[in-house]
């Protein structure tokens, strides 16, 4: 197993290549998509910015930012549906770009997005920012008929787009990846929570510590940035996901040069590191990543000659 670092600079610790290393300019976004004025107030040191723990505000601010540095309109999600944070998504795409080697916009790249949820977020950046063909796939058609409506707006996305239900929700690869197709890389958000109640424990958290200084007593918790259920928890959490993806993904050992998710939690690192080697992958890697004060990291495993 290999450790990759980020490269450290005087922003939030983003990848060099990411977009978003400074503070947001509200003005320039409000003037992108003008409903986003309505969550912008003053913070402590008197700085425009918004209530992160607001799901409704976080959507306002990702579908500017979406606008105005990705060329994506019309991006949205239904009531209750993952709103992920565009500059943890966006470095996930560049590190993978990295990994590959391939940061050229004009180099042919297949990528498998495995649980696309409502939003869509890694096919709608990876097409973007480097061109890349994408399938997208999920287990509800809900989640693939938004992303749809997304993609009919941006129709040169849509030619680079395709997306799949996975009729069987046991399985990631079987059933979507046809025979004989090939793939640079897979990736994947996986649902981190073991069940209902520890991913409300967990948003709770979250909104307590973003929200410290205006949280009311005896409000009603929220779940921050949303999340509907296959998207935030499955039986077993994280842990028992990625095994089971480490497990089929070596039936598709041919057809996906590098395997990889994000791992939320550090100690699901080396037993999922040494199921990724037992299963017999050449290689496999730990991309260590820095989001503001939140720490991540990517795990990337391949059972072909890199090379």
């Amino acid at each position: 197993m290999s450790l990759l670092t980020t490269n450290k600079n005087d922003g939030k610790g983003l990848h060099p290549r990411n977009l978003h290393n400074r503070r947001y300019d509200y003005e320039v976004l409000i003037k992108t998509r003008p409903s986003l004025k309505n969550h912008v107030e003053s913070g402590p040191e008197g700085q425009s910015t918004i209530n992160f723990s607001d799901p409704q505000a976080v959507k306002a601010l990702n579908a500017a930012i979406l606008e105005q540095h990705y060329g994506v309109t019309g991006w949205d999600i239904p009531g209750g549906a993952l709103c992920p944070p565009i500059p943890g998504r966006v470095d996930y795409i560049h590190y993978i770009a990295d990994l590959l080697d391939s940061i050229e916009p004009d180099k042919s790249i297949r990528m498998l997005d495995i649980g696309t949820g409502a939003n869509g977020i890694y096919p709608l950046l990876a097409s973007s920012v480097y061109d890349w063909e994408c399938v997208a796939t999920d287990i509800s058609e809900a989640s693939l008929d938004n992303v749809a409506k997304v993609l009919k707006s941006n129709a040169a996305l849509q030619s680079r787009i395709s997306l799949r239900l996975q009729h069987d929700k046991h399985k990631m690869f079987e059933g979507v990846v046809l025979p004989q197709e090939q793939f640079d890389v897979s990736v994947c958000n996986p649902p981190f929570h073991a069940s209902a109640e520890e991913a409300l424990r967990g948003s709770q958290r979250k909104v307590a510590n973003l929200n410290k200084d205006k949280a009311e007593p005896n409000s009603k918790p929220l779940l921050n940035f949303g999340g509907m259920e296959n998207e935030l928890w499955c039986n077993g959490g994280e842990a028992l996901f990625l095994k089971k993806m480490i497990k089929e993904s070596k039936q598709f050992a041919s057809q996906v040069r590098w395997f990889t998710s994000l791992v939320s939690k550090a100690e699901n690192v080396k037993p999922l590191s040494k199921l990724a080697n037992k299963a017999g992958a050449t290689d496999v890697k730990v991309i260590e990543m820095t989001q503001g004060k939140k720490q991540t990291r990517i795990l990337a495993w391949t059972f072909q000659a890199i090379g």
